[in-house]
């Protein structure tokens, strides 16, 4: 048997408008596995019910701790106090690795293809951070992305035991 050596996780992850089933599947058991929950804001590029979503998150799917909103005006007015959100693109300004992760942060991501649009990036900008990587990428895959942030923002709330 696995041994948990997590203790309570309150962040939750923030997908705005994913357009990848498999990516969201992977990141779905990303979150189930960190006991994350996973809000899913749309217009969706696939439906719930995709094969590919599922095929990507397993069997773990059913265990995940997610919602859905319609759209970003929809969820914004459902959480107004972001001030612990942290939003995550490429036109970031500062590292992911300058950030001070909380317990209870929110983590939002943007589409594969074009990110967080510009008006969220605007109104939050101070809160948009970048993952640092070379100039000959363009982005990292969305599930590379989150389980990068997720796992720091893990590690630096000393969310792991050795119990």
């Amino acid at each position: 048997m696995k041994k948990n050596f997590l203790k309570n996780n309150n962040f939750r992850v923030v997908l705005v408008e994913p357009e990848i089933p498999s990516n969201t599947g992977n990141i779905g058991r990303t979150c189930v596995a960190t006991g994350t929950r996973l809000e899913l804001v749309g217009p969706l590029g696939f439906k719930i019910s995709s094969s590919r979503l599922k095929r990507a998150g397993l069997d773990y799917w059913p265990l995940l701790d997610w919602k859905y909103y319609a759209s970003w005006a929809i969820w914004e007015k459902q959480h107004p106090e972001n001030s612990r959100a942290w939003f995550f693109s490429t036109k970031g300004q500062d590292s992911l690795y300058n950030a001070t992760f909380k317990p209870g942060d929110v983590l939002v991501f943007g589409r594969e293809t074009g990110g967080l649009g510009k008006e969220i990036l605007n109104k939050y900008k101070k809160q948009t951070l970048a993952i640092p990587m070379s100039d000959q990428t363009r982005s990292l895959n969305l599930s590379n992305a989150v389980a990068i942030t997720l796992y720091e923002a893990l590690r630096q709330t000393k969310s792991f035991s050795k119990d």
